[in-house]
């Protein structure tokens, strides 16, 4: 599951009213909240409910917005670095921590927790990234990122994006020969996954074409992402791509509750 978006209290109440699951494994692919307390929230629940849980942040997790009124907001890596310290008191996986091995049903498989971000060249081609903004702006698709998520020390969004795939690229390349991946990322790693006729737009928030080909160059039996909101299954080259969503309470059905919208991964 993704997007929990824990500062709707209909979201919340959905959390806590989420049944046991004991012996499963649950990946959270990002935006949980915008503030701390509901990501300690998500955990402490979370890793109670389930065997083990991995996270990957999302945009709203890395926005700087302060905890208090008077506080000043924690930024761009401080704030990823302060994200994995609250993960870790709570016992769940990071993509700063080593990979983890599913061997139950459907493996044996590497979850791979990503943090990528976006460098907006998910863009049409035609549109240079100077004018990026402007042509969102004309149909009311820019992101709040702009705003909120700083990139702190990095100069640009796309400079943090450059040096996460780099560093990430590295780790995954250790993995052994022959083994299959659960790739994990809050951004689908493919610009054909993005399907949002409300907001066309919004593409160029989304991802990088730098991983396009993951899913083949790392053996991926599956790719996890979030931040659509367009909850869906596509195949691509034999490789299953699973949008797994929540969503804000108007994107959900409430009377069935958080449970109905855990996607199970494996077996598939």
């Amino acid at each position: 599951m993704s997007d929990l978006h824990l500062a709707s209290e209909a979201n919340r109440d959905a959390l806590h009213a989420l049944p046991s699951f004991r012996n499963d494994w649950l990946i959270v692919a990002g935006d949980v909240g915008e503030k701390f307390e509901h990501i300690r929230l998500a955990f402490e629940i979370l890793t109670q409910k389930f065997e083990k849980v991995f996270w990957v942040p999302g945009n709203h997790d890395l926005w700087a917005i302060p905890e208090t009124r008077d506080a000043r907001p924690l930024a761009g890596e401080a704030r990823y670095s302060a994200l994995i310290d609250c993960a870790r008191a709570y016992g769940v996986s990071t993509p700063e921590d080593p990979f983890e091995i599913w061997n139950g049903a459907g493996g044996p498989c590497v979850i791979a927790p990503l943090f990528l971000l976006y460098d907006y060249s998910f863009r049409p081609d035609a549109i240079a990234r100077d004018e990026v903004v402007s042509w969102a702006s004309e149909q009311g698709s820019v992101c709040a990122d702009e705003f909120f998520l700083d990139p702190a020390p990095w100069q640009s969004r796309e400079d943090w994006c450059a040096a996460r795939c780099a560093e990430t690229e590295r780790r995954l390349q250790d993995i052994p020969a022959g083994m299959q991946t659960i790739l994990v990322n809050h951004y689908p790693l493919r610009s054909d996954l993005i399907h949002i006729p409300r907001v066309p737009r919004f593409t160029p928030w989304c991802g990088t074409r730098r991983t396009e080909n993951w899913h083949q160059r790392y053996n991926a039996k599956v790719v996890i992402s979030g931040h659509l909101h367009t909850r869906r299954t596509d195949w691509r080259d034999a490789t299953r791509f699973e949008e797994v969503s929540l969503g804000y309470p108007r994107q959900w059905d409430q009377t069935k509750g958080m449970s109905h919208y855990l996607r199970n991964i494996l077996p598939a």
